[in-house]
Order: C-alpha cells, then structure tokens, then sequence
C-alpha cells in the first residue's frame, strides 16, 4: 500500500457513482462449479470423493450432478503480483525461488503474469513454457511503481486475460500475491478505474477462482492506518476491494505464508488447486436471460465426510445467459 494517493484524497474529494448492477454469466446448458473441500481444523484438502458425496443445490432447489471430475481439467493461471512497497521485497524473494514452485504445475496448464498499482500490466501472456513464465516473475520482481494499490482494476483486468486462455473448458484461477491493504480509488487518475462490482461481473462471467497468498507487512498495516483516516469516508462510495472477499465470493481460499518461504508456499498452493473438483449439473429450469441464480455446494448428510468436520469453497452463483 502507499500513502501518497491516501494523502491526496485529502485534496481531490471524490464524486459518488452512479449504481451498477452485477452480471454474472454462465451456460444454461451445463454449469460448472469449481469445489474445494477443507478439514476445518488442519485446512487440508480432503480425499478422494464421488458425486454422491456432494449435494448441490440452485435458489434451494436440488440439482442433479451430471459432470464430476477432479484435476482432470488444465489450469489457466494468472499469477497477479503487488507492486506497491510493502510487497516489493516478498515478490523478490518469491522470482528467486520460482522454478521449484513452477515445477508442481502439469505440462498442459499455462500460465501468465500480470503486476499491478495504480493499474495493471501484462509481463506476460499465456504460455506453458516454464523457463519463460520463471523469466517473467524475475522481470515484474524489478519492477517499481508509486502509484496507489487499485484492486478492483488489478483483478479485473486479470478476469479479463483469463478469458484469452488457449481452451475455454480449462480452470481459470488468479493467484495473488498482496498484503491486502487497497488504495480507494481517486477521481482526478489519467486512467478509468473499474469497480468492485464490475471486477466481481468479470471474474463470474469467466468462472475465475480468486486464490490469494497474504502477507504480513509492517510497512503496509503502519501506512493504512495513516490512509485509512484519510479514506474512511470514500470506502462506502469507492469499495477498494478485499482479497479475503474476492475468494469467499469465488470459492477460493485466501492463505497466508504460514511460516514458509513464498516458493513454498506457492507450491502447496498449486498442489491445493490440483485436489479441487469440477461439478456439474444443468439446471431444471428454464429462465430468462440475465436471471440470477445463487448456488450452495455441501456435503452429502450420508457421504463419505462428516459436515461439521469439513468446509466446501464453491462460488456464489451466477446470470443465465
């Protein structure tokens, strides 16, 4: 986070927007949900499952689970780094140990690298040549910039190249490297600023998973507590954006470093993507385009795992097209 844009939002106040209402996409044909199962004590993935194992459900009605898979689809992949000074040094560290971590993903997943600050930039494209992906990561390690932390931009410019992956029926994930503390956008940038809503449009519409690696900052928790007195009263209006939201609302799972080293940490969380699931059904309803329909994933009451042991990450729902 930086404290120079907190400081100018002093000087240029900000103007409400106008209110905009969120679309999420998906195929009336066949619904994909992408499913993670935790122990809710050790946060391990749980074994092996079958579909029985699994009860789904749209607006409360049960849904029939026509498609079950796990690992069986490639990755597209993401990886979105923090530029702002409190990240800077992590981010090093991670392109210095890389290619260890990049070695856990299978040769048919590909992956792209994306910076952001103010906003975001592509280092590069989808490829599945990991010598170029590991050359990627050294370059945005050097990097700088002085512009603010703008989530909202930053995630969904990164929605938006995960709809350039080389297979439409690959998992799309943005792995994310921040220590959560956003910049609430200010009015007088050269560049137009996405909002949250929009950034959640686009991460439903592409099925996009949010999976943050956290970071303890020092500098970053000083710095906004300076920027939040400053920002207090522009959040309601100008929502930065919360990593930790991003994933509840697109089942993924925020992590911290849990005393690892970031190319470990990296490494396990590639392992973690690879033990998620693919569930399918096709709804039972026909509805008009545009309806929005809130999905629930859970344990089966007489499945394999007990409930009160376990949690199921699922996405929130989605718009019929």
């Amino acid at each position: 986070m930086n404290w120079l844009p907190a400081l100018a939002l002093l000087l240029f106040p900000q103007q409400s927007p106008q209110e905009q209402t969120p679309l999420f996409r998906a195929t009336s044909e066949l619904v994909l949900v992408d499913v993670q199962v935790l122990n809710i004590k050790t946060g391990a993935p749980a074994g092996r499952l079958q579909a029985k194992d699994l009860r789904v459900s749209e607006e409360g009605a049960p849904q029939e689970i026509s498609q079950f898979s796990r690992d069986e689809f490639p990755l597209s992949v993401v990886m979105l780094f923090d530029l702002t000074e409190s990240v800077r040094g992590v981010l090093k560290h991670l392109a210095d140990g890389a290619k260890s971590a990049l070695a856990h993903f299978k040769p048919e997943d590909e992956v792209a690298v994306m910076v952001y600050s103010g906003g975001a930039t592509l280092v590069d494209g989808f490829t599945r040549d990991r010598a170029q992906t590991l050359q990627a990561i050294g370059k945005a390690a050097t990097m700088r910039s002085d512009q603010p932390a703008h989530f909202n931009e930053a995630v969904y410019q990164a929605a938006l190249q995960l709809g350039k992956a080389s297979n439409g029926s690959n998992r799309r994930v943005v792995i994310w490297l921040t220590d959560n503390y956003p910049n609430v956008p200010f009015r007088h940038m050269e560049f137009p600023l996405h909002t949250e809503i929009e950034a959640f449009r686009a991460l439903h519409e592409g099925g996009v998973v949010v999976a943050p690696i956290l970071m303890n900052s020092f500098t970053g928790s000083v710095l906004a507590k300076f920027a939040g007195a400053s920002e207090a009263s522009k959040r309601k209006d100008f929502p930065p954006g919360d990593a930790r939201i991003y994933a509840e609302r697109t089942g993924g799972q925020a992590v911290g470093l849990r005393g690892k080293q970031p190319e470990e940490r990296l490494a396990q969380l590639i392992d973690e993507l690879r033990a998620r699931y693919t569930v399918g059904y096709r709804p039972k309803e026909s509805l008009e385009p545009g309806t929005f329909r809130r999905i629930h994933v859970e344990l089966a009451p007489d499945g394999a795992l007990r409930p009160k042991e376990w949690t199921v990450l699922a996405r929130e729902g989605y718009y019929r097209k």
